[in-house]
């Protein structure tokens, strides 16, 4: 599993009914906190999603009062956009298109990206808005810092 956070002053994701290639809906929008896209890899477990769940959690990436980056979310007050995308897992090492076979198929991916999204709002205690799985989604952000960082899972490919 691997994630790519971003720390945001505000982020929206929408996404496109299937069928409808006219409009765009809201699916979730936050004001200050961690933009997350989340790509799920073939074997993933939910041990992993626990595991990266309490990593986004406990993120030191807001700043103290000193001004150093010393607080997570939950001492912030912010929250969290969760966004599933399998092309964080794409690899792009041989040819000019990448290969998507390491992502993890549809059916075995969203169960995961949801027991993220409920690590995070039941065990972390924190407001969690998310992207709509299986459809083309739009995320727009305000990056603050800015401040990125990319998580694995112990054991995910590099």
């Amino acid at each position: 599993m691997i994630a790519v956070v971003q720390r945001v002053r505000e982020a929206e994701v929408r996404f496109r009914p299937a069928g409808d290639a006219e409009s765009w809906q809201l699916a979730g929008r936050i004001g200050p906190g961690l933009a997350v896209l989340l790509g799920v890899a073939r074997g993933d477990t939910h041990e992993e999603a626990a595991w990266i769940a309490r990593k986004i959690a406990k993120l030191r990436v807001f700043p103290d009062d000193a001004g150093k980056m010393n607080r997570d979310l939950a001492e912030h007050g912010g929250a969290v956009l969760l966004v599933s995308q399998f092309t964080l897992c794409g690899d792009g090492s041989k040819g000019n298109r990448p290969s998507f076979i390491a992502a993890a198929p549809p059916e075995e991916a969203e169960p995961l990206v949801e027991a993220v999204a409920h690590s995070l709002s039941k065990e972390h205690g924190l407001l969690v808005e998310t992207g709509r799985f299986r459809t083309e989604m739009e995320v727009s952000l305000v990056n603050d810092g800015p401040v990125t960082i990319v998580l694995r899972t112990p054991g995910a490919a590099s």
